[in-house]
């Protein structure tokens, strides 16, 4: 028979997950209750950590994301104390998480903030890498110095960062959309991205400001069964600054893209020969239609829903995340969404009593507001780890609080192909059908600015470049001015729109 919860820690408030929600949520819990232990469960010695904190505008924030050991954050708040292990169990019931080491924790309060792991095209080969911490993003580095050509399937954003960050190794680049980064941009601003892939790129890489990585300097410890394969926590905006990404190749930039295909069957290089298929050479020339087969040997073959076969040496499976839920579906009756995330009301509790979520583990079911949209980012796990601990926080008192400001305007600033990129509310229409207009504005090799407008009133933009327009965009969305009177003037270059509204 199983022995009942003998608690060997408890703690008022229980936080599992080391990335930015978890992290921020235990940070904010330990302000709030300084006398309480904040007991903070993760499987990997570094933590995520936000820093240098910057409020741009009403919503939009920017940060820098430090991957620290844990003890950092014991300095920083002596209150939190990390257990470094996975989750085993949750006994919902008993208000009890089991760990892998053993032992037991009983909560009053908990928040699951485990994150998302990517979605692989297929599990177990050994030619297929995903990409989304920092130990794979290194392990990516280790095979490209050998490759000689790559295959890239995905259309997010480390698939856009990386297609633009490698060089010297030809990049198949597989999108199951018309054009590129269709999670973020329209074909417009995805042309005007593109342009910039084809141009050769300055030498001199801007300086970045954000992510430093390091995983030297932790615990060099042999990869035991128990860790080998851990999720660490994700990877964010220039995640590939310190990484050399260069192939054995000495040319800059070979890109081909296929688009409106996915991936239908790989092969390992015995499995192909046997097939007595044929592959296809590196298409040289956008215009030359010809198609000459591949006279080399590769280790692996990846045959394309649009019946064509490429050789590479290896594969890059970007192609999303699926919430880390596993550890606690079992014996607990959580309400989960079609993402495969645990659901969350306003105020970031599941569907089981005293258990919130927040960050890419959650699917957001309340009824937003009709400019926002759940986005498994950066921004937004820090926003819902925050909120978050601060509903916990009003609970235990028995008080309650609003919805956090946040959560009103969709808002995201990241860089691509190093231009600074801004996309507010319904940025890419979504969810309008065809009851909006677009005003557009694009120079190219500077700006793209595109507004969005819904019976007069905008409701949502990107703007690429350094345009100076996010505060003023914020406003117009936030307090729904009619603009019709102002119609293609709106952003006419030579109207300097911010004296009008601000």
């Amino acid at each position: 028979m199983e022995a009942p919860c003998s608690p060997p820690t408890a703690g008022k408030f229980v936080v599992v997950g080391g990335g930015i929600a978890g992290v921020t949520c235990a940070e904010q819990l330990a302000i709030n209750f300084p006398s309480e232990d904040i007991l903070l469960i993760t499987a990997s010695p570094v933590i995520k950590a936000v820093t240098n904190f910057k409020q741009v505008s009403k919503v939009l924030e920017e940060f820098d994301v430090e991957e620290q050991p844990s003890t950092m954050l014991a300095n920083r708040f002596p209150n939190i104390k990390v257990i470094e292990s996975g989750v085993k169990q949750l006994k919902s019931k008993e208000h009890c998480i089991l760990t892998e080491d053993g032992n037991q924790h009983i909560y009053k309060k908990l928040c699951l903030c485990a994150g998302a792991k990517p979605k692989l095209i297929c599990e177990g080969n050994p030619y297929v890498l995903g990409i989304r911490d920092t130990d794979s993003a290194q392990e990516f580095q280790k095979q490209l110095t050998k490759a000689k050509r790559i295959m890239i399937i995905g259309n997010g954003g480390i698939a856009l960062e990386l297609v633009y960050e490698i060089e010297g190794c030809e990049v198949i680049w597989v999108i199951k959309d018309k054009a590129i980064g269709n999670t973020f941009f329209d074909a417009g601003a995805a042309e005007f991205l593109t342009s910039k892939l084809i141009d050769e790129k300055p030498e001199a890489k801007i300086a970045q400001k954000r992510t430093r990585y390091t995983t030297e300097g932790r615990k060099k410890e042999a990869q035991t069964g128990a860790n080998a394969g851990n999720i660490g926590s994700a990877l964010g905006p220039d995640w590939h600054e310190g990484l050399d990404l260069k192939g054995t190749k000495e040319f800059s930039h070979k890109i081909h893209i296929e688009t409106m295909c996915e991936v239908k069957k790989i092969y390992l290089q015995e499995e192909f020969r046997i097939s007595e298929k044929k592959s296809l050479s590196f298409p040289r020339d956008h215009h030359d239609q010809s198609v000459t087969t591949d006279k080399e040997i590769w280790p692996v073959y990846v045959e394309l829903t649009n019946e064509k076969i490429f050789g590479c040496d290896f594969i890059v499976s970007a192609t999303g995340v699926t919430p880390n839920t596993e550890p606690f579906l079992c014996g607990n009756n959580f309400d989960v969404g079609e993402d495969g995330g645990l659901k969350v009301d306003d105020h970031m509790h599941t569907s089981l009593p005293d258990i919130y979520a927040a960050g890419d583990i959650c699917t957001a079911s309340w009824h937003p507001s009709p400019v926002w949209q759940q986005m498994r980012l950066w921004t937004q796990a820090r926003q819902m780890g925050w909120y978050a601990a601060k509903c916990m926080a009003a609970s235990s008192v028995g008080e309650s609080i609003d919805m956090d400001f946040s959560f009103e305007l969709f808002a995201h600033v990241t860089k691509f192909f190093n231009y600074k990129v801004v996309l507010l509310g319904k940025y890419n229409a979504q969810g309008l059908g065809s009851n909006h207009e677009l005003l557009l504005r694009c120079t190219k090799g500077q700006e793209y600015i595109k507004a969005v407008l819904q019976n007069g009133r905008m409701v949502g933009a990107v703007l690429i470049g350094e345009t100076d327009l996010e505060e003023t965009f914020e406003n117009l969305i936030l307090n729904q001015m009619n603009l019709s009177a102002y119609g293609e003037d709106l952003l006419d270059p030579n109207i300097d729109i911010e004296d009008y509204f601000d």
